[in-house]
């Protein structure tokens, strides 16, 4: 193997794994993004009612 296949493999693996750390950085940005939108989404649910068999039954026989 030539020095500068080395060096070159060296230097292409190394820009891999900033490539890797930069993927890696993004994935958790769009998850912690996901999940405050996840949180939000929960947050903005109405209140269950006082009586918990109220709201629960659709009636389809009209």
């Amino acid at each position: 193997m030539d020095v500068n296949q080395i060096a070159s493999l060296a230097t292409s693996m190394a820009s891999a794994q900033t490539s890797d750390s930069v993927n890696v950085l993004m994935l958790k940005k769009a998850l912690n993004s996901q999940a405050a939108a996840a949180v939000g989404l929960l947050q903005a649910l109405p209140p269950l009612p006082a009586n918990p068999n109220i709201g629960r039954n659709v009636n389809t026989t009209a």
